[in-house]
């Protein structure tokens, strides 16, 4: 992994005053952590990899937040109902 001053260094989830880092750090900071262990081959697959890592747990949270109401999940997440009761099928969310 490239790092300069500017990168971000690795993130330390244990400290007691964590950094408020945007979302899209966190997902860079690991995607380079995954090519850089594929010694020497090439990725495969990589933009579904990383939106199933994503989404799943994105839905599983907005479900738990709105009390598991169907509704009120796919409205904080700016889905139609159907179209998340089709992730939810998708990804074995029940």
């Amino acid at each position: 992994m490239n790092t300069s001053s500017n990168s971000v260094e690795t993130i330390n989830s244990d400290s007691k005053n964590p950094l408020l880092l945007p979302l899209s750090l966190y997902v860079k900071q690991t995607v380079e952590l995954y090519l850089s262990q594929l010694s020497g081959h090439d990725a495969v697959g990589l933009h579904a990899m990383v939106i199933s890592e994503v989404e799943k747990p994105l839905l599983e949270t907005a479900l738990e937040h709105s009390g598991y109401n169907q509704t009120k999940a796919a409205k904080a997440l700016g889905l139609s109902r159907s179209t998340l009761r089709k992730k939810l099928d998708q990804y074995g969310i029940s």
